[in-house]
């Protein structure tokens, strides 16, 4: 049994390319999600993860075990204006929000994707932002469900198409 203690931290530089490939293997696995052949732009932000911290107010931060093992990873967004995503979310204020949230296949059931998403919010209080702005897909029903017992509600007004995939926009209110 496994009994490691994981914590977040921000990524470093040599491990953008890792956690990348851990993106890009997360996502393509995803039943009813795009393939990298249907769009390959989006798989190209994924493996190219780390490019993302170079905007203002970005981080990726990583889920660690005690021996430094990666488990999971998300990029957060202290200021809206570098999210990134398709619909009005990008023009929210006094918001922030993160986006690509994966968990390696390998440590799920772990509680590493709620340790990710609690960083987040961890940091939007510090900085006494008012609002938090997620999306996530049909595809993404384990992340959905725990971003609603956390208290994210959906905000049909952030949803958006990407090529052909329906995204759904959530927001929680501190």
């Amino acid at each position: 049994m496994d009994q490691q203690e994981y914590k977040v931290r921000n990524a470093f530089p040599s491990e953008f390319e890792e956690i990348g490939k851990l993106m890009v293997k997360v996502y393509s696995q995803l039943e009813g999600f795009p393939k990298p052949t249907e769009q390959p732009n989006y798989y190209k932000m994924l493996a190219n993860i780390g490019e993302l911290t170079m905007k203002p107010e970005t981080e990726l931060l990583v889920g660690v075990s005690s021996n430094d093992k990666m488990a999971g990873a998300v990029i957060y967004f202290s200021d809206m204006q570098y999210y990134g995503s398709g619909g009005t979310a990008t023009r929210e204020q006094n918001a922030c929000g993160f986006r690509l949230l994966a968990v390696d296949p390998l440590t799920r059931g772990k509680g590493i994707g709620k340790l990710l998403t609690n960083a987040c919010i961890t940091k939007a209080k510090d900085k006494k932002i008012s609002q938090m702005i997620i999306h996530t897909t049909m595809a993404m029903q384990t992340a959905w469900k725990m971003y609603e017992e956390l208290g994210f509600k959906r905000s049909e007004d952030l949803d958006f198409m990407q090529e052909e995939l329906p995204v759904y926009g959530f927001r929680l209110l501190f």
